[in-house]
């Protein structure tokens, strides 16, 4: 009974990664029609919403100023993050950034080292050097030419620069969280960085012409709000308890051959054969992970994507 369960997290923890794997062409697709501020915006209000009434129920909404101050440095790096991927998908393509995304969990873990005092341990340093080449040759295309030559485009750099604060995520939520249910701690973020996004695009909320918004962009946020963020949250947490964070964030590794799949799927063009190799290379740092003895079980939530 316990190995059909652990089977069946494993394919919860599949679906979650092509979930948010869809994110980045969902992303792309309406990155052109509004400000990267605004859509960011909309999609933490639309989420923290839709929270809230579960919030209520619960757990009451009562917050203290201290806790506010906490969820606001955590939301203020997934802030940065949402507004870099969204910018950044006007000048790369899905599978770029998601290829680069699978740089976070080696960013993670160096911060970890430092705010959470944390050993890597050999097997894990070993699938974070795996998930660095990997996620280099697929940017670069196997090109050494380009690789040494670091000739990353506009959109690459943003993203990396989102990736860096992202990184942050898990070992500031470590770092903060003070016993209180993941629940209202994500719930609390999304608030936080709501009021974090208003600040810093509400006054181009005005210059929107919303009646030329089309249902298509209306549509995007609304996935990228319940299915990549609220479902994943979800899915994340029931995956946490089985098999640990760090197996969990392991499948952040598959993000770039789901969304080559997702692309033929929608009738995008074959991939090039000089990145496939960058592939395997990224799947074998998730299998390297998923062999490890979890070191620990954190109750981190996670936003991806």
């Amino acid at each position: 009974m316990y190995r059909i369960r652990f089977s069946r997290v494993h394919l919860l923890m599949l679906l979650c990664a092509a979930l948010v794997s869809a994110s980045f062409p969902v992303g792309a697709a309406i990155s052109h029609d509004l400000d990267p501020g605004v859509l960011t915006l909309i999609r933490f209000f639309a989420a923290s919403l839709l929270f809230a009434p579960l919030i209520w129920f619960r757990h009451g909404l009562g917050v203290s100023f201290a806790a506010l101050a906490r969820y606001s440095i955590i939301s203020a790096a997934l802030v940065i993050f949402f507004w870099c991927m969204f910018l950044s998908l006007r000048y790369t393509t899905a599978l770029n950034t998601s290829a680069i995304f699978t740089l976070v969990p080696s960013l993670s873990g160096l911060y970890a080292m430092i705010l959470n005092r944390e050993r890597l341990g050999r097997a894990r340093l070993v699938a974070l050097f795996l998930g660095l080449i990997g996620a280099l040759w697929i940017i670069f295309r196997g090109d050494l030419n380009l690789l040494t030559s670091l000739a990353w485009n506009r959109g690459d750099l943003i993203f990396f620069v989102g990736c860096l604060f992202m990184g942050f995520y898990t070992p500031l939520v470590r770092l903060l969280h003070r016993g209180e249910p993941m629940l209202v701690m994500a719930f609390w973020i999304m608030v936080t960085g709501t009021l974090w996004l208003f600040l810093l695009a509400g006054p181009k909320l005005v210059l929107v012409s919303w009646g030329d918004v089309s249902i298509n962009v209306w549509l995007g946020i609304g996935y990228l709000a319940v299915f990549s963020t609220i479902v994943t949250f979800f899915l994340t947490q029931y995956g946490i308890l089985f098999l640990g964070p760090t197996r969990v964030m392991a499948y952040s590794y598959l993000y770039p051959a789901l969304v080559l799949l997702l692309d033929l799927l929608f009738g995008g063009p074959l991939p090039e054969l000089k990145i496939l190799p960058g592939i395997v290379i990224v799947l074998s740092a998730m299998v390297v992970v998923q062999q490890m003895e979890e070191g620990g079980c954190s109750s981190a939530a996670s936003w991806r994507g």
